[in-house]
């Protein structure tokens, strides 16, 4: 084979579309959406080069519109999940030795097809699935899923020149190759670039992979997963199953070629998980690799020299946008006297002006929360601060679930920086203010470091930029992500690597080569060009 350095430069990130009025895209879009909504798909597991249809057919509905059917996936059981890591440890043999350059190529024609191709069937699927506004699809299942392959090429191509200095008459290297064994990657509902950033960029780095998406973003997962096949990835290296969290982690934690998760999700998951990993690791070949992102009580820190419009635009993009449901959504906000009353004034107005409904009218900015599930556990916290004398409803608290999971963006004031909706999260379009008098700024740093268990996002709103150094530098350990005048959501790959601490995850930084480090084994040779003949050293003379 010919040999060569192959470079892969830094990408820009893929430009979004807007969807505006009268736009190409927005028109296109909805044609898609109309076709998607008229068909029936059945979704079967991908293990190996088999579709594997169980006939227990479970039915997909979008959240927003309860009686209609999108498709079927076909559940999966515990020997389906035996079959995945029997297909992935089988294609292990040849995905290995693939040259860089080659496993590189796949990944890069995968991104090309979701920004042409299918990038509407993308944003579609992800829209009526999971409840997403078109804007809201658009940055996630197309523009960053996107970045994140074009991205990890970049950044993994990055990490194989990393070499090690050679001295006089020796020649040092350094091999980079995938885990020993298989990597399991369990994704979550919320974001579709999650769902394939997290077996690919493990598959990337010459892993293979078991894949467990969320039932309720099994409809764009496996779209995802016919693209990679579709731009060359061999069968087996990525193998999508739809099982429940028990049959999985009994299956594959107990596996002696447990490699490593994956990981996004609940914190109280993750957390029994690693339990499930330490019992068993004396089964393992090697030690598994734990990578996971996990829960968020994010805060906004509003400084009394903040701008009143940029705060409740912030709040309300923040705290609204995709329904709340992201683990960075502005949650906790923290409002200094001066401003509060203007603040809570627009900050009500904007959020009355939100109109909430199905993703099909593009005027909607709230759609539904992704199940009954999720409806039922963050409407338990606006009825209890509907009773509560620590806690008011400033706007919204209303919901409904006749026809689809819909709650009102909700704005709750508390007296107590420590009530209930300023500690947990919620993961819905709820957030809690809490209004300090100005004189206790220092201590406001505090009570927000030691206010929750999470350490995910946060942001400070200030015009005084000593305000804003003190604020970033007391809260270090409270936030991996830290926002200076924005938002605390909205991370884009390349310029806001993202993860959290504490209670929030082991902080590795998807989009980024911190993450792709934890995929990779690294081997180092030393070759001694020409080897000495004499045990005897100089000082023994």
């Amino acid at each position: 084979m010919s040999t060569g350095t192959f470079s892969y430069p830094l990408p820009t990130n893929e430009p979004v579309l807007s969807y505006a009025p009268s736009t190409p895209e927005r028109k296109k879009l909805k044609e898609v959406l109309k076709e998607l909504k008229s068909q029936v798909a059945d979704i079967p597991q991908y293990i190996g080069s088999k579709e594997v249809r169980t006939g227990n057919k479970i039915a997909i509905r979008p959240p927003h519109e309860k009686k209609h059917i999108l498709g079927y996936f076909h559940k999966g059981e515990g020997k389906h999940v035996s079959m995945a890591i029997e297909a992935a440890l089988a294609a292990k043999k040849n995905w290995g030795t693939y040259t860089w350059e080659n496993r590189a190529h796949i990944f890069l024609k995968a991104a090309d097809l979701l920004a042409t191709k299918y990038r509407y069937q993308m944003v579609a699927s992800t829209m009526l699935c999971q409840s997403k506004n078109a804007y809201q699809a658009e940055i996630d299942s197309t523009c960053e899923l996107i970045d994140f392959l074009r991205f990890n090429v970049h950044f993994l191509s990055q990490i194989y020149q990393q070499q090690p200095i050679s001295a006089p008459g020796i020649h040092n290297r350094m091999e980079w190759r995938g885990l020993e064994g298989f990597v399991l990657a369990i994704t979550p509902f919320n974001f579709t670039a999650i769902g394939g950033n997290l077996p690919a960029s493990a598959a990337m780095c010459g892993n293979v992979v078991v894949w467990k998406p969320a039932n309720t973003q099994i409809y764009s997962a496996q779209l995802f997963m016919r693209i990679l096949k579709e731009a060359g990835l061999p069968d087996g290296v990525i193998n999508i199953v739809y099982v429940d969290g028990p049959t999985l982690g009994d299956t594959c934690f107990k596996h002696p070629e447990f490699a490593g998760v994956h990981f996004t999700g609940s914190t109280g998951v993750f957390n029994h998980m690693w339990k499930q990993i330490g019992e068993n690791i004396s089964n393992y070949r090697s030690y598994p690799r734990i990578v996971g992102e996990t829960g968020g009580k994010d805060f906004v820190m509003v400084h009394p020299t903040a701008d009143v419009d940029t705060v409740v635009t912030a709040l309300a993009r923040g705290a609204f946008e995709y329904q709340g449901q992201k683990c960075s959504a502005a949650s906790r906000a923290y409002i200094p006297s001066n401003i509060a009353a203007a603040v809570k004034t627009k900050l009500v107005k904007v959020v009355q002006s939100m109109k909430v409904g199905t993703v099909e009218d593009f005027s909607n900015f709230v759609n539904a929360v992704i199940d009954e599930k999720a409806f039922d556990s963050i409407t338990k916290y606006i009825s209890k601060a509907k009773k509560d004398k620590k806690a008011k409803i400033l706007v919204g608290g209303n919901y409904s679930k006749s026809k689809g999971y819909f709650i009102e963006p909700t704005v709750i004031e508390t007296t107590d920086p420590k009530y209930t909706t300023m500690c947990e999260e919620i993961f819905g379009p709820v957030l809690t203010i809490y209004v300090y008098a100005d004189a206790d700024w220092d201590a406001l740093v505090q009570l927000v470091d030691s206010t929750s268990d999470y350490a995910l996002t946060g942001s400070i709103f200030s015009g005084d930029r000593y305000k804003a150094i003190e604020a970033a530098k007391a809260l270090e350990n409270a936030a991996g992500n830290f926002y200076i005048n924005d938002k605390p959501t909205g991370a884009v790959v390349g310029q806001q690597p993202f993860g959290g601490a504490r209670g929030s995850g082991t902080n590795d930084k998807a989009g980024s080569y911190l993450n792709l480090l934890r995929w990779v084994n690294a081997r180092t040779i030393k070759e001694t060009l020409v080897p000495p003949t004499d045990y005897r050293y100089p000082f023994l003379g």
